[in-house]
């Protein structure tokens, strides 16, 4: 490629990545708005609306692999991007260690952890399985995913609710909010979806761009089979993540943040019925390598490390010897180094 080639795939690479660090900041901060004027609280909206906002470009992608006929590259691209969200909660943490992000997130982030690593957990065992059972061409697989994850939501949404009626009920004692007040909390509503839904966009368009932009870097510097080449490509892949994630640490909205992660990793796996939708070969999860496994349970273990950071509320901390951000950021090392070998 000439020159003029090498500069406009730098030039979309960058146009590209600042687009992404704009959109994700003013993202967080939309999100954090929403939760505020609609009372649903930062868990809520971060579990839903910011995890599907920052997943859509992977899974428009896993779709893509799974029209081409890839099913490796699909389920590579979701149980990856596992691992790649739970080594973004580790460097949020690490990045703030004045006010623990792990403490200082709510412990109904359980449930939404224990969702996530049910949901990988069921997909590592139908790509052991190999059942090849299908329904209206979708595999069985990805069929009980999906439904688990409906089902699984429907709870995290119960529990965010009563948590809601009892910020009403506190709100109610203080006082009845005046007229003018309600109104422009509704002029206020309106212009935070706006720009959150602007900003969605935004990312979704921006993501791809990046993505194939370093992967041609990388295949232009002659690194595509080194660690250095895949690494590029599984941050960049990662950034609306990770730039949303500090964005929301950096407001104090750290139920956002984390919520956002973990929210991630549940629906990732239920993206599985997509792809397999796309796919013409018959169940996707029928047609991966057993490799994919080693992937979804390590991702298992990374998030098992979080939700123990996140229920661990001891005053005195020892290091080493407890869930922290530096075993979460080891863990993934090892887990990349594993996948190599």
């Amino acid at each position: 490629m000439g020159v003029n080639g090498g500069t406009m795939t730098w030039l979309a690479f960058l146009s590209s990545a600042v687009v992404i660090v704009l959109a994700g900041t003013k993202l967080s901060r939309y999100g954090d708005q929403i939760a505020e004027f609609t009372g649903l609280g930062r868990l809520w909206i971060g579990v839903v609306l910011l995890s599907t906002a920052t997943s859509l470009p992977e899974v428009f992608t896993t779709v893509s692999a799974g029209w081409l006929d890839a099913p490796d590259l699909a389920a590579g691209n979701l149980f990856g991007a596992g691992l790649s969200n739970m080594l973004t909660l580790g460097l949020i943490d690490l990045m703030h260690r004045q006010k623990r992000v792990w403490q200082q997130a709510a412990l109904g982030h359980t449930l939404t952890a224990a969702l996530a690593m049910v949901l990988t957990a069921v997909a590592a065992f139908f790509v052991l399985l190999q059942v090849n059972v299908t329904h209206v061409g979708v595999g069985l697989g990805s069929l009980i995913i999906f439904l688990l994850y409906v089902l699984g939501m429907r709870l995290v949404f119960r529990q965010e609710d009563m948590d809601r009626r009892r910020r009403e009920q506190e709100a109610l004692v203080e006082g009845a909010v005046a007229g003018q007040a309600a109104v422009s909390r509704r002029t206020g509503m309106r212009r935070a979806i706006i720009g959150f839904v602007l900003c969605a966009l935004a990312l979704l368009v921006a993501a791809p761009f990046l993505a194939w932009s370093a992967e041609r870097i990388a295949d232009e510097t002659g690194t595509t089979d080194t660690f250095i080449g895949s690494s590029l490509v599984a941050i960049t892949t990662s950034l609306p993540e990770l730039v949303v994630a500090i964005a929301a640490v950096r407001l104090g909205a750290f139920d956002l943040a984390v919520g956002n992660l973990f929210g991630s990793n549940a629906f990732n796996m239920a993206a599985f019925l997509f792809a397999d939708i796309a796919y013409r070969g018959g169940g996707l999860l029928d047609h991966v390598s057993a490799t994919h496994a080693l992937t979804a349970l390590w991702s298992i273990i990374m998030m098992n490390i979080g939700l123990m950071g996140i229920i661990y509320r001891a005053e005195k901390r020892f290091m080493l010897i407890e869930p922290d951000s530096l075993l979460m950021i080891v863990s993934y090392v090892v887990g990349l180094w594993l996948l190599f070998r």
